[in-house]
């Protein structure tokens, strides 16, 4: 007879935290704002600790560390784990096993340590306030991490360092600001609770609205407006399609300050190796997701003709697979070319067959646009 299965605890330190932490911030804070003010200096300083905290999170916690999307130099580290501790959301270690079983059992109610098919509530905290049995120390997914100096000393300091940078440094800043006790509500309670849910809405929000242009496979969402509250990881579904890719907005239009930051540190030369997923299996995925929803269209409301639809549907899209494959490897080849320095005629020649192809993909491109928006 199996033993029966220990009763979840509740982590009353977790409770304690962010209740007492909102009550603050949604009280305390304005109050004291109403009564005595803060300085314009206390505003600047909470904008760059948010930013400082947030960065670290999504730049480093998650693009770094927990998806390996690309390296960067010993002090450029030091500063995100400084900042992860800022963020109070435990130390490198911890946060990068949690985040790879996300990924590795996505939506499982029993092995995602916060599943959004457990609930919204459960997905954006509810996931931290027991000791669900998804979320136990198990820290046999990050051992590439054990050979990061970096994580290693911020793991075994990290309680230092946190409150250091969550009660120390609020009080210092105040206190050289002549306002001590507004630093440490600013700075310290808002910037923690303001930086503690825009970070939870990735899991929450981020796996509830939103659209699904690369996936359906889990609940993971594109969502311009949660990538402005979350320094550009609401573009959720592409990052659990190609959650190697240092990017998660891919368009240039897209607000990814976390891509910006990284891209930055590239050109600075600290960073380097950047990941990113090949336009061609971008387009792919997008590709067959739209002909799913117009085939899906097809069989709803058009009764009349219907298989014809379907077949020319496949047709089309199969015209484009073939172009793109076609075009990846006139590229690929036109590319190892370059770097081998061949005769300039062989380079040329092949530029122009590379430029034919890109006219017959646009083509092909607009057909399969046409087509699909019939059924949008």
């Amino acid at each position: 007879m199996n033993a029966p299965l220990p009763p979840i605890r509740a982590r009353w330190d977790v409770v304690a935290l962010l209740s007492s932490t909102a009550i603050i911030a949604a009280t305390i804070v304005p109050a004291y704002g109403v009564l005595f003010g803060y300085s314009s200096w206390l505003w600047a300083w909470f904008a760059f600790l948010v930013a400082w905290n947030g960065l670290s999170i999504t730049a480093g916690y998650h693009r770094l560390w927990s998806h390996k999307s690309y390296e960067t130099h010993p002090f450029v580290r030091v500063v995100f784990a400084l900042g992860g501790a800022l963020s109070l959301q435990n130390s490198i270690k911890e946060w990068c096993s949690n985040h790879r079983k996300h990924h590795r059992y996505v939506d499982d109610v029993d092995k995602d340590p916060y599943s959004a098919k457990r609930g919204l509530f459960y997905s954006h905290v509810g996931w931290m306030l027991k000791d669900y049995p998804a979320a136990e120390r198990d820290y046999g997914n990050i051992k590439d991490l054990d050979r990061d100096p970096v994580v290693d000393w911020q793991y075994r300091y990290y309680w230092y360092l946190a409150f250091g940078l969550n009660v120390c440094l609020p009080l210092l800043i105040g206190v050289a600001l002549g306002d001590p006790i507004g630093a440490f509500l600013l700075l310290g309670v808002l910037r923690l609770v303001v930086c503690h849910h825009t970070t939870f809405f990735i899991n929450s929000l981020a796996h509830a609205w939103g659209t699904q242009p690369y996936s359906d496979t889990n609940t993971s969402k594109d969502n311009p407006l949660i990538a402005f509250l979350t320094y550009g990881e609401g573009y959720h579904n592409f990052h659990h399609t190609f959650q190697w890719d240092y990017r998660n907005g891919i368009r240039w239009y897209h607000f990814d300050p976390t891509k910006w930051l990284i891209k930055a540190l590239a050109f600075a030369r600290l960073a380097s190796s950047l990941k990113r997923a090949a336009p061609e299996k971008i387009e792919r995925r997008v590709a067959a997701m739209q002909l799913k929803h117009a085939t899906q269209r097809v069989s709803q409301f058009q009764p009349i003709n219907k298989q014809q639809w379907i077949d020319l549907l496949d047709a089309e899209y199969n015209k484009l697979i073939d172009m793109l494959n076609e075009w990846s490897r006139c590229r690929q080849e036109w590319i190892q070319m370059k770097r081998a320095s061949l005769k300039k005629w062989k380079e040329t020649e092949l530029r122009c067959r590379l430029e034919e192809i890109e006219a017959q993909l646009d083509f092909q491109r607009r057909q399969w646009r046409l087509l699909t928006q019939q059924f949008a």
